[in-house]
């Protein structure tokens, strides 16, 4: 009579290899997760400076009311999203200049740098010339994320 079924050994080595594929598989899934999160805060980045550059050119365009002296900036990120009226249209109409403010996808504030600040030292003023990410750590490419 035959008896058919595994041995113990032969469980254990499975067990064994089962372990070592789900140990390497574990960092790899750290690193794509970390990717997905470094390509959404780039992403963000850019759709919030071209909407403050947006404004910046509407600003210079005499769309937007701008006091002497103001650099044209907006004062607040909040006003990308709630628009500011269009001093060129005969209703007033609103301009919009993003659809909602991406969050940072750290899960920290967004920074926000003033034009009279300097790049290396940005702190937040009278208008919102720059916004970084306050997430500690650096990316896969080794630079810090404030400094993307």
């Amino acid at each position: 009579m035959i008896q058919k079924g595994f041995t113990l050994i032969e469980l254990v080595i499975t067990v064994a290899i089962v372990a070592i594929l789900a140990s390497v598989a574990l960092p790899l899934n750290e690193l794509v997760v970390q990717r997905a999160k470094e390509q959404d805060l780039r992403r963000a980045l850019r759709e919030i400076r071209e909407g403050i550059d947006a404004y910046k050119e509407a600003s210079e365009a005499g769309r937007i009311q701008k006091k002497v002296g103001e650099s044209g900036y907006p004062r607040r990120l909040e006003e990308l999203v709630a628009g500011v009226e269009d001093q060129k249209s005969a209703r007033r109409e609103k301009i919009y200049f993003l659809r909602r403010l991406p969050p940072d996808p750290f899960g920290e504030p967004w920074g926000r740098r003033s034009y009279s600040s300097p790049p290396e030292d940005p702190r937040e003023g009278d208008d919102v010339f720059d916004v970084y990410s306050r997430a500690p750590g650096n990316g896969i490419n080794g630079r810090p994320y404030r400094e993307w």
